[in-house]
């Protein structure tokens, strides 16, 4: 604001800040408030000609996603290690878990000028398999 100039933010946040998941309640919970967080920051400073947007990853095969592997297990009569991730892999339409390539692509899109009309969103990045 001070430099009186355009002005990009660019939050983390999840599918999981679209639909909330079982087992992962407080995640979820967190994830929804970076959105509502983006939608109020993104109205409050659109007067200034900052952008507030959000990116949505969706499942990688990430430590974080061997951690939600495990508890799935533990809370399963049937699942073995690894059978989670692979059941919401397969429910992605387009047939393949998420690279870092795929989110760092939406974020350069985010901090471009491409997208300076663009604000308020919490876009998902997920392959198809939340659809909002």
């Amino acid at each position: 604001i001070k430099q009186e100039t355009k002005g990009k933010i660019i939050n983390a946040c999840s599918i999981a800040g679209h639909e909330s998941f079982e087992m992962l309640g407080t995640y979820s919970a967190t994830k929804h408030a970076v959105k509502s967080f983006t939608h109020s920051a993104a109205k409050e400073l659109a007067k200034y000609n900052i952008t507030v947007n959000a990116y949505c990853p969706g499942v990688a095969k990430t430590k974080m996603w061997d951690r939600i592997d495990e508890e799935m297990v533990k809370h399963s009569d049937d699942l073995q290690q690894g059978e989670a991730f692979e059941k919401f892999s397969s429910e992605i339409a387009l047939k393949r878990y998420q690279t870092p390539e795929d989110v760092a692509n939406l974020v350069s899109f985010l901090a471009s000028d491409a997208s300076d009309y663009i604000t308020g969103q919490a876009i998902l990045t997920d392959g198809g398999l939340i659809y909002r």
